[in-house]
Formats: structure tokens, C-alpha cells, sequence
């Protein structure tokens, strides 16, 4: 959806745009609820698909585009293929959005990677991924962040309306948590480590999860998480929310914010906070310390120790040590949409020439 977002954007700042997509996908549907217009494709194969790559290229010629980006690594293959069927007449970028992981600097992967005009990373940490891991070269990389509508967030409910919307008591703190139920995101983690904290504070707290399991996935995790409820008797004090498109109302009704996922590339949760004004509790790990300057803009614990997380959790608490909402506003507009598109339109133009 990051994809079709920026798309949108786009499109709505006067550029002609195309999303290449499957037919019946998710995103070929919602692109035409939004008015973006979509190219219809078939599946292709990660890996020397010089069919679709054809295709494309046909496409790519019939419909005098210019510029084609791609965000997921499976695509990498085909759209190196179809730049060099096309020529230097096509502009390729790879807007990444997930951590390489392993080297590839292969003779292979550096032929494929030399394809693209240019690879945008989001974060410092991922920049240094690709200059380590890779032998793309280093002048054709380019820091620009996953864009975000600040407005809704920006703009909240009144509190106590939000916690009357949700169902949610208006006399607590309440500590939030967003994203599917599944054990990457840490949710057990957290309810262990907030029992501990309801152990060691007067102060009435209590832990609200927006989120839903994953279809036909993570039954067991989310078995768990309601075991632990019952067996603990936290029902008064846990509430697990289904997912909605509203979620500044979620925002509005919490007072901290807990990123614990294992190892989140880029969380964009994260931001929604910030923007939000929110206190923010952070797993110290993937993308979330250079969001948060390091613990500048928030408190940081090392992912699953719930130890050290309930320790943070009280010191939030009970010291209230955190930056102004104006400092956490201020630090969210860097991830403002309209920034973000500049900085696109001037990767892909300057690149060009």
C-alpha cells in the first residue's frame, strides 16, 4: 500500500501515472477506488523471466513511460531485464523497503543492481546495508524516507471522546500497542512485562492492542495472548481493539506508545506517533532507534526483555521524561508527504539528465 500511496501523490501533484499490478489483487482493486490508474500484469518469476520482462518492455514502449520504480526485491530480476530490452531511455529505481539481510555482491546480483539509476533507502542504517552489502555504487544512492498524510494525526480527537468511541476507560493511562497479532510484533512480550509493571505501580494503567490476528495464521499466538489474559485477570486492564482506518482515534485515546516489534525495517506506526505527540516506548532494534534519534524522542528497550521493558515502563510513568508534543511534531513533518514527493521528483529528475 506504500506503493499505491505514493502513486496517489503523485498523481495528485500532476504526474501521469500507472501502477503495474496483478489483476484481482489487492492493490489493482483499491488503485481504482482511489482513481489511480492501473496496468494489468501477470505474475512473473523472481529470477531470469525474460517473458515478462518482454512484455513489460512492450508496455513500457506502447505507453511512453519513462520512469519505472519498484519497492519489493522479487521484482528487482524483471525490472533489470526490461531496462536493458528498453534502454537508457527508461529511468529504474528501486525505492527499498526491507533490509538486504545477506551480502550480494556477486557478479549476478552487481549486473542486476547496475541497471538501476537509482536506490532510495529510507533510513541511514539501510543506506549503510547497501554500501556494505552490495557493490552498487554509492553515488546513485540516495536517502529519502517512506512518506506519511501527517493531517489526520496532526489534527486528533479530544481524548476522552476517543476513549468513549473505543470503549475504553477515560480515569487511566493507557500504554497502546498497533499491528496484527503475531509474535514478531511482540505483544506477549509486552503483556508480561506490563503485568510486572501493575505489580510495582500505584498509578491506575491499563494496555489497549489495535490489531487483529493474521487469516488462517498465528492462532496460537493470539490462543496465548487470551490465555495470558484470563490467567493473569487482566481483563479489566487489557483490551484487545479490532483494527479500523480511524486510527487517530486510537492515537487520541492513548497516552504511550509501545513499538516492540523484533525487528521493524521502517515503522511507520512509529511516525503516526510522533506526529501524534504521543510518549513513545521503543524496541531498540531495526529502523525504530534512528526514527527516534537514538532515544532522543523516546525511550528505547532491547526487544524482548521484558525485564528492562517494565523497567522502562515504570520510569515513563512515574518521571513523565519525554519530549514536548511540539518536538515529536516538528520531528514528524520530516516525513510529511508533500517533503517526501519533493525529494522523489528531484531523484528522478536530476538522475535523469
Amino acid at each position: 500500500m506504500n506503493q499505491l500511496r505514493n502513486a496517489f501523490w503523485m498523481r495528485n501533484r500532476g504526474h501521469e501515472v500507472t501502477v503495474f499490478a496483478q489483476e484481482n489483487s489487492a492493490l489493482a482493486k483499491e488503485a481504482k477506488n482511489v482513481g489511480v490508474s492501473v496496468t494489468i500484469i501477470s505474475a512473473h518469476k523472481k529470477y531470469y523471466d525474460f517473458s515478462s520482462a518482454r512484455k513489460l518492455a512492450r508496455l513500457i514502449r506502447d505507453n511512453q513511460i519513462t520512469h519505472l520504480i519498484v519497492r519489493s526485491p522479487l521484482d528487482m530480476g524483471v525490472a533489470a531485464l526490461t531496462k536493458t530490452l528498453v534502454g537508457k531511455q527508461l529511468h529504474l529505481s528501486y525505492f527499498m523497503e526491507m533490509q538486504i539481510g545477506v551480502r550480494k555482491r556477486d557478479i549476478l546480483h552487481t549486473l542486476r543492481y547496475n541497471k538501476f539509476d537509482a536506490w532510495c533507502c529510507p533510513l541511514p542504517w539501510l543506506e549503510e546495508q547497501v554500501k556494505t552489502l552490495t557493490k552498487f555504487p554509492h553515488n546513485r544512492i540516495h536517502q529519502i524516507p517512506s512518506g506519511l498524510d501527517l493531517t489526520p494525526f496532526l489534527n486528533l480527537p479530544e481524548k476522552n471522546e476517543a476513549r468513549e468511541t473505543l470503549g475504553l476507560p477515560k480515569d487511566i493511562a493507557l500504554l497502546g500497542l498497533i499491528g496484527r497479532l503475531d509474535k514478531q510484533k511482540g505483544q506477549l512480550a509486552v503483556m508480561e512485562a506490563f503485568k510486572k509493571l501493575i505489580e510495582q505501580t500505584d498509578k491506575p494503567v491499563g494496555l489497549v492492542f489495535l490489531g487483529e490476528k493474521t487469516n488462517n495464521e498465528a492462532d496460537d499466538y493470539y490462543d496465548m495472548i487470551l490465555d495470558f489474559i484470563k490467567d493473569n485477570h487482566l481483563k479489566e486492564k487489557v483490551f484487545i481493539l479490532p483494527f479500523r482506518k480511524d486510527i487517530e482515534t486510537f492515537y487520541a485515546a492513548i497516552d504511550y506508545f509501545i513499538m516492540a516489534s523484533l525487528h521493524e525495517t521502517f515503522g511507520m506506526v512509529t511516525i503516526e506517533a510522533m506526529a501524534s505527540g504521543k510518549k513513545i516506548i521503543g524496541s531498540n532494534t531495526g529502523g525504530t532507534p534512528e526514527i527516534l534519534r537514538h532515544g532522543k524522542l523516546g525511550k528505547l528497550f532491547s526487544p524482548t526483555n521484558v525485564e528492562e521493558l517494565s523497567n522502562v515502563l515504570k520510569e515513563a510513568l512515574e518521571t513523565n521524561n519525554f519530549p514536548t508534543i511540539e518536538e515529536l511534531t516538528t520531528a514528524a513533518k520530516k516525513y510529511d508527504f508533500n517533503t517526501v514527493c519533493e525529494q522523489v521528483e528531484e531523484i528522478l529528475y536530476f538522475t535523469t539528465l
